[in-house]
């Protein structure tokens, strides 16, 4: 029986996935002033980089048509999978389940299941290639969807970023973390909880911030031996190697992803920023 696993442009895709025809990408659109780019291979990243730091105001994204998914759903596959940023950061998740059952009223005999990630970036990728070894496993729609549903209960999501402005002014965190973050060289420590952005801790300094979120991931971390770390970058694969380096003395993994941000991520993880998934 096939299977297809659509995941929103969020979560970026390996070289493999991109090549691998069970994978699709549904993009976002991101809106800097006049700038309109849709979340896709023609995003450049450096441009829209550019584009937001001479901007006054917060970079926007909007989430992907009720349409787009079903685009995507297209083909032989009975079973689909489809993995959105958190419902709690974007109106991504609420377009697929729209998108799911209008497609359901045409194709019956389809089975499909939106997952809420809770998470953004590679949290999406990691959810994506967990329900892949399901699959692959042999396992029944109904144990796919158990398993991958599992996956997102455990996972944990840190992330440091140089700047905290465009959480801040597109209300994801108070502007008092923004705040204090520009003040004394502070930089907090965030994770995902439930889905929606929390402060984990704080150091003085991108190295330290670095040091204590690979400390409160490995902490947060079971089973590390059985998992794939997810490390994303925005623009600085020298810091994200830094940090490969840092987790791998201290937990062992099944595998370790690294990759730039694509544009949802890009957006809102600035330049500098680092994000880790497992």
């Amino acid at each position: 029986m096939s299977y297809k696993i659509i995941v929103d442009s969020c979560g970026e895709f390996t070289d493999e996935m991109k090549k691998d025809t069970h994978f699709a990408s549904v993009p976002l659109q991101l809106d800097v002033d006049d700038y309109h780019v849709m979340d896709d291979e023609t995003f450049d990243q450096k441009e829209f980089l550019k584009r937001v730091k001479n901007s006054h105001n917060s970079p926007k994204s909007s989430c992907p048509s009720p349409q787009s998914y079903m685009d995507a759903m297209e083909g032989d596959a009975e079973r689909i999978y489809i993995v959105t940023l958190s419902s709690k950061l974007s109106g991504s998740y609420n377009s697929a389940v729209l998108a799911k059952n209008m497609y359901l009223e045409e194709h019956k005999d389809k089975k499909i299941h939106v997952v809420d990630s809770k998470s953004a970036s590679l949290g999406e990728t990691v959810t994506a290639l967990r329900i892949q070894e399901l699959e692959k496993s042999g396992l029944s729609f109904a144990d796919v969807v158990s398993g991958a549903e599992k996956h997102v209960k455990e996972m944990a999501t840190y992330f440091v970023l140089e700047t905290l402005d465009t959480l801040r002014k597109a209300g994801r965190i108070s502007g008092v973390k923004a705040l204090a973050a520009g003040m004394l060289n502070i930089k907090p420590v965030m994770k995902g909880e439930e889905g929606t952005i929390k402060q984990a801790g704080q150091a003085r300094g991108i190295n330290k911030a670095l040091d204590l979120m690979v400390k409160e991931l490995v902490a947060a971390s079971k089973n590390c031996e059985q998992k794939i770390l997810g490390i994303s970058h925005c623009n600085c694969p020298e810091r994200a190697q830094f940090v490969k380096e840092k987790i791998q003395k201290l937990a062992k993994f099944k595998d370790v992803i690294v990759l730039n941000t694509a544009g949802v991520s890009t957006m809102y993880a600035n330049d500098g920023g680092i994000i880790m998934v497992v």
